[in-house]
């Protein structure tokens, strides 16, 4: 499969660095229902002399709160009837990489366990690696790209904070798809991004201008799937440390005006666990390819929630905006949901449903998922969309959040395949996302009823 990053270091290593004085803190982190990075930093002498044997915890209510971090009712793992406890942050000593944005600062990602060492469920990584297990024991190893677009922006995130998000000026101020002279323009950011991000154990490609003003997006190989997610992650929140850091702001939601979205296209191919192509025999598609493309249509609508996870996710869905409104697969058709790219070692899928905003764990989990639904049943893949799929009459992707919801929260499919915890858990986030938007007065409500209602 692919190779270990010469960049990513090993504990002995990191213990060197420690004892030399190079590095003096590491900070632990997982991952979160929102995709974001939480944890804390050790010294890094402290580190080695106790987390490193012993490990550390942090407060179960981590995986049951809100956007803002305030605790909400609805959580079967954690709630005040069960006294907030702790879980602990199992260290993943595959995952040791070195920030050079911070002053002498390692990074190591976490699986959560409960005290008694049994796994968080509910966890996002856990529910990956629980996903990509059943592909293991299936004979398959999952490979993944992520495509993950910002939009940039000339103010500093306080600035931005006290403007109350309004009148921003984008770092571009124009289309720049393709643009060499609109790069050129933040390459001192983007440079700084992509040197900062290999040298924290990730390949870099490069870097593109979008459509948006001020779109960008830096591309990374791909990898074997939990690696993809985890370098997602890392990524997501450098690029706003490293952004801040040039008093610039940059977001990731998947609609922040009315003009293209964020996207965060993901690739997936499959490979035999002896690294034979499981997608591609001589000239055509495996029968398994086109169960596992089966699969992931079958259960799109179900599986949205996992693909899309906020109120604003669904704002990008919209015809003629290249995000997807309808469930089909092309071949290289920008228009469908499902877009089939390459021939041989490269054939493999673009899902176009997850948008900027997307939590890589679960949205991978729900591609795998998803697949191997289709293998384990013999799905047969229907037949190729030609044309504009906006304009076709295939079933939709959910418009809403809510509609999205109960879509999770009734599958059967999704019940079986990731269990009644998982889904309720997910199914209890969005009723959170949908009471508090639902309680919300917007700008849009004030510019229309203030004077003329």
């Amino acid at each position: 499969m692919t190779q270990r990053h010469p960049h990513l270091l090993s504990l002995e290593q990191l213990r060197v660095q420690i004892e030399e004085g190079d590095i003096d803190t590491v900070i632990v982190a997982f991952t979160d229902m929102q995709g974001r990075l939480q944890g804390k930093r050790l010294h890094g002498q402290y580190f080695l002399d106790f987390v490193v044997e012993a490990g550390t915890e942090g407060c179960n209510y981590l995986l049951s709160v809100d956007v803002d971090m305030n605790t909400v009712d609805g959580y079967e793992m954690s709630s005040w009837d069960k006294g907030y406890g702790d879980m602990e942050f199992a260290l993943d000593f595959d995952t040791i990489r070195l920030l050079t944005h911070l002053p002498a600062t390692v990074m190591i990602q976490c699986d959560l366990v409960w005290l008694d060492h049994q796994p968080v469920v509910q966890s996002p990584r856990t529910i990956l690696k629980a996903q990509l297990a059943k592909a293991a024991d299936a004979g398959f190893t999952a490979l993944a790209g992520t495509e993950l677009e910002f939009i940039l922006f000339d103010t500093t995130y306080e600035a931005a904070w006290s403007s109350g998000y309004q009148d921003l000026t984008p770092a571009n101020q124009y289309n720049i798809d393709y643009s060499i002279v609109g790069t050129t323009r933040v390459e001192p950011l983007l440079r700084d991004i992509r040197n900062t991000m290999y040298a924290a154990g990730m390949n870099v490609e490069g870097a593109k201008g979008e459509c948006n003003f001020g779109q960008h997006e830096i591309g990374f190989l791909y990898d074997e799937a939990l690696v993809t997610a985890d370098n997602h992650a890392v990524y997501k929140t450098a690029a706003k440390e490293i952004a801040s850091a040039h008093g610039k702001a940059l977001t990731f939601m998947a609609k922040y005006n009315e003009r293209e979205g964020n996207s965060c296209h993901i690739h997936l191919s499959l490979r035999n666990t002896d690294g034979g192509i499981a997608f591609w025999d001589g000239d055509a598609r495996t029968p398994t390819y086109d169960r596992f493309i089966a699969g992931i249509l079958a259960t799109m609508r179900d599986f949205t929630l996992l693909y899309a996870p906020n109120i604003n996710s669904y704002k990008r869905f919209a015809g003629g905006s290249f995000a997807p409104t309808t469930i089909a697969w092309g071949l290289d058709n920008r228009t469908c949901a499902v877009r089939l790219v390459g021939k041989g070692p490269s054939a493999r899928l673009e899902n176009r449903v997850p948008g900027g905003d997307t939590n890589p764990y679960l949205a991978l989990a729900a591609m795998v998922a998803g697949g191997l639904y289709g293998i384990d049943h013999e799905l047969e893949l229907e037949p190729e969309q030609t044309g504009n799929a906006y304009a076709s009459d295939k079933p939709k992707v959910p418009t809403t959040l809510r509609e999205a919801r109960e879509a999770w929260h009734g599958s059967a499919i999704a019940r079986e395949v990731f269990g009644d915890e998982v889904v309720d858990h997910y199914t209890n986030m969005a009723d959170v996302e949908l009471a508090a938007f639902d309680a919300a007065v917007t700008d849009w409500e004030l510019r229309r009823g203030f004077e003329r209602m």
